[in-house]
């Protein structure tokens, strides 16, 4: 009978650690905070966040090891003049298997300015989807934040595997937004925040008027990234195909968060897969990623012409 238990446990705990989404990176950088501050509490959180973000259940699918979404968050860290509160910039990063290949291509690359928490050393790391301001808007406006760019990762991923397959997620997003921590310090979260934000993203990302962004997601991906074992030029065309949804987006809506959100992440993997191309279709890809990646535009014309 003891044995019986101890199979049954260790099933259950295999089943746990299989069915969590995500498998994260987490660091915490403490170099721009004072040397007052005792820098075991920033090990102490890196393991807590590393907990939290690891081992909680984000979804209600269940993901086996090898389909674990890849994904980095690194907290740069300074100090406030407020005992145990600290401003940071947290770079999210998540990328995606391409079929019958060993190799993952970048879906996020983004680096969030705007967040402002307050920790103490071995505080539990706490978030509620239904109480997501907690008890201390400060306090809980780390987690708020972590669970947000959680949301939009999976929204992502799961976008790049089915039709609109991320609404779910980027509506919990949105959720997030409008139950968010509130307070003098605390920013990111409103539509006055400014232009590039979380609020603005979450709200691009549910906005129906913005439905070719997906479009070119699940195409980008599907229909051209995961073709390119099998036929090089049919990927090809399925990447152009998703650059002109981009396009006709951009050029209909010119200051949307989401387009130049996407290339943060592209520009290296978009000039090795044309780089191939044949003339016609590199400078007609050319003409589009100049305009819709303006930051990454001489890079393209150098290695594109």
């Amino acid at each position: 009978m003891k044995k019986i238990i101890i199979v049954i446990l260790a099933f259950l705990f295999s089943a746990t650690g299989n069915a969590q989404e995500l498998r994260a990176r987490v660091s915490v950088i403490s170099n721009r905070v004072g040397s007052t501050v005792n820098k075991n509490v920033f090990q102490t959180l890196q393991t807590a966040l590393n907990d939290f973000i690891n081992n909680r259940k984000w979804s209600n699918d269940n993901f086996k090891t090898n389909e674990k979404i890849d994904c980095g968050f690194l907290f740069n860290l300074e100090s406030t003049n407020v005992q145990d509160v600290y401003r940071a910039s947290l770079t999210i990063q998540s990328a995606r298997p391409v079929f019958n290949s060993s190799y993952l291509s970048p879906i996020i690359n983004y680096k969030d300015n705007d967040l402002t928490f307050k920790y103490i050393e071995f505080q539990q790391l706490d978030f509620s989807d239904t109480r997501v301001s907690g008890n201390d808007p400060l306090t809980a406006n780390l987690t708020a934040v972590v669970a947000y760019w959680i949301d939009i990762i999976l929204g992502m991923d799961y976008d790049s595997f089915s039709p609109s397959g991320g609404n779910l997620y980027f509506q919990k997003a949105q959720n997030i937004v409008n139950n968010a921590p509130d307070g003098s310090n605390i920013s990111g979260w409103k539509p006055f925040d400014g232009t590039r934000n979380r609020y603005w993203l979450a709200e691009n990302l549910l906005n129906s008027g913005y439905t070719l962004f997906h479009d070119a997601i699940y195409n980008y991906y599907r229909k051209g990234l995961d073709k390119m074992y099998e036929n090089e030029a049919t990927g090809r065309s399925g990447i152009l195909n998703a650059l002109n949804s981009l396009n006709t987006l951009n050029n209909d809506n010119a200051n949307t968060m989401e387009v130049p959100f996407f290339f943060q992440a592209k520009s290296d993997e978009l000039i090795k897969i044309f780089s191939k191309a044949s003339p016609s279709e590199k400078a007609k890809a050319l003409d589009m990623l100049q305009k819709l990646d303006v930051p990454s535009a001489n890079k393209y014309q150098d290695q594109l012409k």
